[in-house]
């Protein structure tokens, strides 16, 4: 079921004046801006969840409330399935991502360690797990908090277990690690993929790929046209008429 922020008849209204839902405070640094954008991109490039409603929000740096007593967390990136959003972004309510408007934790949090003040393995993967959301992963770029670029976590009774794979069965997409070149910047990039481990592309790239087919159908188009006319040509070098 698709679930939008709740009207006021199933939820009781919350005086939200005095809760800060954004407070300006930038990115940290280029490489995290980046790998934000395009694992929020990739998935309104044309995924589909595999839920009937067929429904979701993926954002980067916005404030997930779960608890009207406590700050935020602000994860690099989340995905929450079976939400839509909503349409009035002019109350306070729908500015942030209220867990009790909303039904629901998201389903996905990933973050993106560029200091080892983050917390990312102590304190955010009690605080995400206390949340309720089923999938965590930890991608450092930099190797601050060891060796591993990427750690899943899957929660199993209010604590997090690390996974052995990154594929999250339960929202029917993965991560992989993918060495290329976006947005000019070659690097090793975190990136979602389907089950057979095949990268969900960007719109760019969806567009080339495009192109590229077509270029490949008026190449061959015009081979068989080419090998029409050669066939023809030979017929009537022998007093065949190919008509």
């Amino acid at each position: 079921m698709v679930q939008e922020a709740l009207s006021s008849e199933l939820a009781p209204e919350i005086d939200l004046s005095h809760v800060v839902t954004e407070d300006d405070t930038p990115v940290d640094n280029f490489l995290s801006e980046k790998q934000q954008r395009l694992l929020t991109e990739v998935l309104y490039n044309g995924w589909v969840p595999p839920t009937d409603t067929q429904s979701f929000i993926a954002s980067a740096n916005v404030g997930v409330f779960y608890n009207i007593g406590l700050p935020p967390l602000v994860p690099d990136v989340f995905l929450s399935l079976d939400v839509t959003m909503p349409q009035d972004w002019g109350e306070k309510k729908n500015r942030s991502y209220f867990t009790w408007q909303f039904g629901k934790a998201p389903d996905v949090v990933i973050e993106i360690v560029s200091n080892r003040e983050g917390n990312e393995l102590g304190s955010k993967l009690k605080d995400y797990a206390r949340m309720g959301v089923p999938y965590y992963a930890v991608f450092d770029p930099l190797q601050m908090l060891g060796d591993k670029l990427l750690r899943t976590y899957q929660l199993n009774i209010r604590q997090y277990l690390e996974m052995e794979n990154f594929w999250f069965a339960g929202v029917g997409l993965g991560l992989s690690l993918w060495e290329g070149i976006f947005e000019g910047k070659q690097d090793v990039w975190l990136r979602w993929c389907d089950n057979t481990g095949t990268i969900l592309p960007t719109g760019i790239e969806s567009a080339q790929a495009a192109k590229q087919e077509a270029e490949s159908a008026k190449q061959e188009a015009e081979a068989a046209k080419q090998r029409a006319a050669q066939l023809e040509a030979q017929l009537r070098a022998l007093g065949i008429e190919p008509n």
